[in-house]
């Protein structure tokens, strides 16, 4: 059961979302359509930065190692941690461009 949580879990909130979706629709007063889409672009959202927060983790924790065994790699490590940040830039430019479509 436990290697299926997960998928029982996804499940659940691919079913939920429709919901909240139909309550976003009638708050802002536009379709389903437009409901679904701020739903997708909060999640678009919210799953870039966990995966940023996930590799950004390993990165740092490699980095802390290199630094301490080279502090003069410092620099160029920060710019390897900073990198993944732009995933979650990216995502909000894509949350900015659905508000369009939310309307």
């Amino acid at each position: 059961m436990k290697k299926y949580g997960f998928l029982i879990s996804l499940l659940v909130l691919a079913l939920g979302s429709i919901g909240f979706a139909q309550d976003a629709a009638a708050a802002v007063g536009t379709s389903i359509g437009g409901g679904l889409a701020a739903i997708g672009a909060g999640l678009g959202l919210g799953l870039a930065a966990v995966g940023v927060g996930l590799a950004q983790g390993r990165i740092g924790a490699a980095a802390a190692g290199a630094v301490a065994e080279k502090p003069s790699l410092f620099g160029t490590l920060l710019i390897y941690l900073v990198i993944p940040e732009t995933l979650v830039i990216f995502g909000f430019l894509v949350v900015i461009f659905f508000q369009g479509a939310v309307k």
